[in-house]
């Protein structure tokens, strides 16, 4: 941690949209080079820009097909580190947020667990393969947990149900005439688990990702016949381009499809440690065959007798696919990489999730240091957002016994307040809806702002010393403040769900009511005249640097004086 503080360190990550379905086996190649997958035939609406309907709108009855979200399937070769949980956080924002329009919600995550790199690992710790996904498969349950991470799905391709679903796939594909035994040989990278193409490596044959030398090999394998399917890729990518997002990354696919597609192999004679060849028991399907197939086998009913058919019929094809990118910013060889543990146990996971969030755009880089992580999350959460429901329900203690005085829509009539906050919180449904969460948090911390500037100009503590109409007109300010707060508290939701609870529970509102909170309680409104407010408490307490903890405890203690015994004497008026 320390060293990440020093080093600073940057977090990348970008996603897609979908597209096409199970016709698509040539997902793998995707993966392996550039890290996109395949879905929908048709862009879905919440990627495309808002159009002019209301939130009453947005929370409609949800469509018969469920909204199926995924992250990576996380390799185990080593505990999960920022990058993927940076993901994660990300998936489970857009998952939340799909919950409160209605959808029913499927998001899919979980572990790939075979290959020759998994084996080395576990060897390395002189551990067997199975026991060493075991153990990390369950280090990724368990930071999911304490980072709020609300899947459906959690999948191990490791699980039985999931060897079911890829033998039955690869025999389907090989019935179609997509793969045939060949000899392969070429430059290996271990690490990547694939064969490199001399022209993409650097000097003295290495991974231009791992930057280790790749090894020459010669086996017999199988492989599919990709070269068939380029004039069908070139095609789906020209009618759909929000197939990949952002677009420079359509881009890099479409240059590398245009360059020529090559057949691949999709089965390891070397390799022991995976699920085995259909029709060749001596060789296993390769790691990326096998684990792309793991967002079907995860659709899939433990109860059943694992189906292809069932799996698919039960969600697929997804509707958004989020995929981490390769990087050479951040790593332990560079000292600057950032314990995801050591973050939410220090900071909590309401700080964790808003700062990556709130800091690292989709398709962009972001930076942290220990020191702006602080001062964000302390302005935002505990200044802007916490101060202003603490002070706001202090007065109304204070004034007014903790209870709302008039209903929340009659207390802003007249007032323009109310229109800024429908305005931004109709901005964060946009942007949501467009997966631009960092624009999203931003709307909603505006509304806190303009909630702040509101309290300030009006000075309600003021009003309340001068009584009569005066003194009206503050509790109702109180009441327009604290509407803006629970507007607050279900828009940042999908980003802050602990912190957005705790501000619920304040205004007085039980779990089962914040649980069936929908969008369109967004809407103007929502607090009665009566209401009793919970007695207030600081709802995220501001985080003290290193710095200020020093300063506090180096500080010279201050030395009571005793005072002198005054002398009786009569003093005259």
């Amino acid at each position: 941690m320390a060293a990440a503080a020093a080093a600073g360190a940057r977090i990348n990550c970008f996603f897609l949209n979908p597209i096409n379905p199970l016709n698509s086996k040539t997902t793998a190649r995707f993966t392996t080079h550039l890290h996109f997958r395949l879905s929908r035939k048709t862009p879905p609406t919440f990627c495309t820009r808002a159009s002019a309907t209301t939130p009453d709108e947005t929370s409609a009855a949800p469509a018969n097909d469920p909204f199926v979200l995924t992250t990576p399937l996380y390799y185990v070769n080593a505990p999960p580190h920022m990058g993927s949980a940076y993901t994660t956080i990300a998936a489970d924002a857009i998952a939340r947020f799909q919950r409160l329009l209605g959808k029913r919600v499927i998001f899919i995550t979980g572990t790939d667990e075979h290959g020759e790199k998994i084996a080395a690992a576990a060897a390395a710790n002189n551990s067997a393969p199975a026991q060493h996904c075991d153990l990390i498969s369950q280090s990724y349950i368990t930071l999911w947990k304490n980072l709020d991470i609300g899947y459906d799905k959690f999948i191990r391709t490791t699980d039985p149900k999931h060897e079911a679903i890829v033998k039955e796939f690869y025999s389907r594909v090989l019935d179609n005439g997509d793969i045939y035994r060949a000899d392969y040989q070429g430059l290996y990278c271990i690490n990547c688990e694939e064969y490199k193409d001399e022209k993409e490596l650097l000097e003295n044959n290495c991974c231009p990702t791992h930057l280790k030398p790749c090894v020459a090999r010669k086996e017999d394998n199988f492989f599919f016949a990709l070269s068939k399917y380029q004039k069908r890729l070139e095609e789906t990518l020209a009618k759909n381009p929000n197939f990949v997002q952002p677009s420079y990354r359509l881009n890099e696919v479409q240059s590398w499809i245009k360059s020529g597609l090559r057949d691949f192999s999709i089965s390891r004679a070397l390799v022991d440690w995976g699920i085995p060849v259909p029709n060749d028991s001596k060789q296993t399907i390769y790691v990326w065959f096998d684990a792309l197939l793991g967002y079907i086998s995860a659709l899939s009913e433990d109860i059943e007798q694992p189906s292809l058919d069932r799996a698919v019929s039960s969600g697929w094809p997804a509707s958004l696919h989020l995929i981490g990118k390769d990087g050479m910013k951040m790593g332990k060889s560079l000292g600057n990489t950032i314990e995801p543990n050591d973050l939410v146990e220090k900071f909590g996971s309401d700080a964790v999730r808003y700062f990556f969030v709130r800091e690292v755009e989709f398709g962009g880089d972001g930076d942290y240091s220990e020191d702006r992580f602080i001062n964000i999350v302390n302005a935002h959460l505990a200044n802007s957002i916490g101060n202003l429901l603490n002070r706001t329900l202090g007065l109304l203690k204070k004034n007014c016994q903790s209870t709302l005085v008039i209903d929340s829509s009659i207390a802003a009539e007249g007032t323009t307040f109310k229109d800024t906050v429908e305005k931004l919180v109709e901005k964060a449904r946009v942007d949501y809806e467009n997966l631009s969460l960092s624009s999203a948090c931003e709307a909603v911390l505006e509304i806190s702002n303009a909630g702040n500037s509101y309290m300030d100009g009006r000075a309600p503590w003021s009003l309340f010393k001068q009584g009569g109409a005066a003194s009206e007109a503050a509790a109702k300010d109180l009441v327009i403040i604290l509407e803006a707060m629970r507007v607050i508290a279900i828009a940042l939701s999908p980003v802050t769900p602990s912190l957005s609870w705790r501000i619920y529970r304040q205004l007085g509102y039980s779990k089962d009511q914040f649980d069936a909170a929908t969008w369109s309680d967004t809407r103007w409104g929502g607090l009665i005249g009566g209401q009793v407010m919970a007695q207030p408490q600081p709802i995220f307490a501001r985080i003290e640097s290193q710095t200020e903890e020093e300063n506090r405890v180096d500080a010279p203690k201050k030395v009571k004086k005793n005072k002198l015994p005054q002398s009786q004497q009569v003093v005259e008026a």
